[in-house]
């Protein structure tokens, strides 16, 4: 007997059920969602994706070779392949073509002609403070272990960000634990930023997730030159 698959208005609400419903998250698991960011309205667009298998194998080889690896390096759409490979080794094809991908969707959103890359392996969390970016917008995408944690408009006090006990609910930057809310490693996120034209104090919160013992995080970020 076959086994009832969900249609794609099934598979994206099920993709979806994770994220608040508000209009400044816009997610999809097709591609074009990044355009969203545009939209006066949105501070986050998350493309869903599952990642292929041959990207989870190499990551993981690559970790075992480089466990502390932290490459940042500007790069373009034709140099980003070679500048891998020439400081990573030839390890991970398939990895440095998806990046390939990824920076030349975000140049040609942005209409830009390189950008900066970082590539870094963690075994803790790199920001693990609720903060905005002093950034016009920035790509997230964690290729393994826990992908980062975001906190909507609406459920934050922002006269509350900042050092101290108020980086928790109980001081009040956020009402409830419960409205921490969680992307997917494989997702591809765009991070509107308080440089973005007329989005200052409405960048998006968001901080770096607890990394289990034991585990590592590959995580990589596109800013604009």
């Amino acid at each position: 007997m076959g086994v009832n698959q969900p249609g794609s208005e099934g598979i994206a609400a099920l993709m979806n059920a994770h994220l608040p419903a508000t209009k400044s998250i816009s997610s999809s698991p097709a591609s074009d969602v990044l355009a969203d960011i545009y939209n006066p309205a949105v501070n986050l667009a998350i493309w869903q994706r599952p990642l292929p298998g041959a990207i989870h194998a190499e990551v993981a080889a690559l970790l075992s070779s480089q466990p502390t690896l932290k490459l940042s390096r500007e790069v373009t759409v034709d140099n980003c392949i070679e500048r891998l490979q020439n400081e990573l080794g030839p390890l991970a094809p398939e990895l440095y073509r998806d990046i390939q991908a990824l920076v030349d969707m975000y140049t040609c959103l942005f209409e830009l002609d390189a950008v900066g890359l970082r590539l870094t392996a963690l075994d803790r969390a790199m920001c693990p403070r609720f903060h905005v970016d002093k950034v016009p917008c920035r790509l997230v995408t964690t290729y393994t272990g826990p992908a980062s944690e975001f906190l909507d408009n609406r459920d934050v006090d922002r006269s509350k960000l900042g050092p101290g006990p108020s980086q928790d609910f109980a001081g009040g930057l956020y009402p409830s634990t419960d409205v921490i809310f969680q992307t997917n490693s494989g997702d591809v996120c765009l991070l509107k930023g308080e440089r973005w034209i007329d989005n200052e104090g409405k960048g998006i919160v968001h901080r770096s997730p607890q990394v289990p013992e034991g585990e590592k995080r590959l995580v990589m970020t596109l800013d604009m030159c």
